[in-house]
């Protein structure tokens, strides 16, 4: 078996992102067989790898927000002179409910990534985070994690357009993942999707005759919008997992 670098084998075992992973080797925080590890090292899967205390204390402080975002707002970079969604990160709109206790310090800005994107037109559950492993749970090549929507739209939409949304369609020459979708009421869909194509439940409706008016996502895993006002954001608590 070839060696692969060090920090594709940390985050292949879950233990942080390569990005982490290389600043955790920089700083000497890695060992490999009880040696101090050097960044570029490669490795092989009988060496053991050990993360220092230092190194598992910075993931411990890392925090992941969630926000119920507003229409408006893009998810990453500022374009077109909208503003991304973490500007809405502050003190202002901290949910006074949030059950996690936690308190803001301006340190939980750095880094802050959104895992996974909502257009522009799109509202709801929007998760931001400094952790490297939460975004390779959410968003990562082989995450199987259900993302789930509620889709108001117009136009007409047979049980032969129904079946095709919950498998059959393709986007960008590929074949998309088997769906869950189904009549919430008379004008309103509901998503179950275990990827994340861009503008990809926008697309499918397209190829089926309809149009989308709304997209609210409501749940990511485990994990859902619940009473979080719109615009508000809390912390991901300690016992809350994707």
């Amino acid at each position: 078996m070839e060696p692969v670098r060090l920090s594709k084998r940390m985050a292949e075992l879950g233990i942080c992102s390569r990005r982490e992973a290389d600043s955790y080797i920089e700083q000497g925080w890695v060992k490999v067989d009880g040696e101090v590890a050097v960044l570029g090292q490669k490795v092989l899967p009988h060496n053991t790898i050990e993360v220092l205390k230092k190194a598992q204390d910075a993931q411990a402080s890392r925090v992941t927000i969630l926000l119920n975002k507003p229409m408006g707002y893009v998810s990453g970079q500022a374009e077109k002179g909208y503003q991304p969604a973490v500007t809405l990160v502050k003190p202002d709109n901290h949910w006074t409910e949030d059950p996690s206790k936690k308190r803001f310090i301006p340190a939980h800005l750095r880094g802050l990534a959104p895992a996974g994107r909502l257009d522009i037109d799109s509202v709801g559950l929007l998760v931001l985070t400094q952790d490297g492993r939460v975004a390779k749970h959410i968003i990562g090549e082989n995450s199987e994690v259900e993302k789930e929507y509620l889709v108001r739209v117009t136009g007409e939409l047979d049980e032969r357009g129904l079946a095709l949304l919950n498998h059959g369609l393709s986007l960008d020459g590929e074949a998309l993942k088997p769906a869950e979708v189904a009549w919430q009421n008379e004008d309103q869909l509901r998503f179950i999707l275990r990827e994340g194509k861009k503008r990809q439940i926008r697309r499918m409706c397209e190829l089926v005759g309809l149009r989308v008016v709304g997209l609210k996502r409501i749940r990511i895993g485990t994990i859902k919008l619940g009473n979080l006002p719109t615009g508000q954001w809390r912390y991901l608590r300690d016992d809350e997992m994707f």
